[in-house]
């Protein structure tokens, strides 16, 4: 195991039942950087997580954390991480300085010192003026923004950060983009898993996807693209029963697979040859299987993951899957 990463994990495995959750998940996180998991819920994300923070014990594999393990060592490794869950920690009985002051006694902080350390985080997060309010009338982003300020009372060098912005709207969503940032920017690490795929393009220094409980691509957010091509050709069927038809006649005439988008009639080609797409057009006027609209982009993470799995990273069939730590 390599004592200079962040986060080594070695073919981790998670057994519910008869459902492996987790299936063999290797990961390898440099100290200093966002290292993205994305996937859509039920992928195993959570789990995974659960494991890293030493909250579920692994039935197979292994890993570490700064070189410890997170078994063996799990007392030590607890004192290097924050962990930021999908549900706020916080107690809605209390203040935001209450809790956070809770926080700091637990951790071995004085009354003087809690006290001062929740006055800075409840600016740096901009609570300050709702520092008295009770929690029962937070918003939903001013909860999230209390929790990860909690988890960084102690300061750790790793941070995790489990889906930080689920349900929070796009303008509380930049200020916990802008927030992750200045994490990493002041020493921390960040392990962040999400299945909004811009904030992974956004954030993440390298992104690991999963699904079904397996790593099927790890890189970069431009090596991620760049595996499914140099660019893509988006096509929108008059008609969605065109679909299939109009796949079949993609393969024999590219030579690759387009991917169905749920997205109604859209369907999403790699490009790995633009001259055979007037060949393409031909043969689908020939078949009579209308165009609505086509256009040619750049690939983004979101043709990534549809090519890599064939579906998008929203709700899947088996949501229940994931263990919500």
């Amino acid at each position: 195991m390599n004592h200079s990463l962040a986060v080594q994990a070695e073919g981790l495995v998670k057994v519910f039942g008869s459902m492996r959750a987790v299936d063999g998940v290797d990961l390898e996180v440099r100290a200093g950087s966002v290292y993205g998991v994305l996937g859509p819920n039920g992928a195993g994300k959570t789990t995974t997580i659960s494991m890293l923070a030493t909250l579920l014990k692994p039935d197979g594999g292994r890993a570490q954390v700064f070189g410890h393990d997170v078994v063996r060592d799990a007392g030590i490794v607890r004192q290097l991480i924050g962990v930021t869950g999908q549900y706020a920690s916080v107690d809605e009985t209390l203040s935001a300085t209450e809790n956070l002051v809770l926080f700091a006694r637990l951790l071995g902080f004085s009354r003087r010192d809690a006290k001062s350390k929740a006055t800075e985080l409840l600016e740096r997060f901009g609570l300050t003026a709702a520092a008295r309010r009770p929690l029962k009338k937070f918003s939903g982003g001013m909860r999230r923004r209390l929790d990860l300020a909690a988890s960084l009372i102690a300061q750790p060098p790793l941070i995790f950060l489990d889906e930080p912005t689920t349900g929070l709207d796009p303008r509380t969503r930049g200020q916990m983009w802008d927030t992750i940032r200045e994490l990493v920017a002041t020493g921390s690490t960040v392990l962040l898993t999400t299945q909004y795929l811009d904030e992974a393009d956004q954030l993440a220094d390298r992104i690991a996807v999963i699904d079904e409980g397996r790593v099927v691509a790890e890189g970069t957010p431009d090596q991620l693209k760049e595996s499914v091509g140099s660019s893509s050709l988006i096509l929108r069927l008059a008609d969605p029963a065109d679909t299939w038809a109009t796949l079949e006649t993609i393969g024999r005439v590219l030579r690759v697979n387009g991917v169905a988008s749920p997205e109604a009639a859209r369907i999403i080609v790699p490009m790995t040859d633009a001259d055979l797409v007037a060949d393409l057009l031909i043969a689908m006027r020939e078949a009579h299987l209308a165009i609505s609209e086509f256009s040619v982009q750049k690939p983004t993470l979101d043709e990534v993951f549809l090519a890599l799995t064939g579906h998008d990273t929203g709700p899947s069939d088996d949501a229940d899957k994931e263990f919500a730590a």
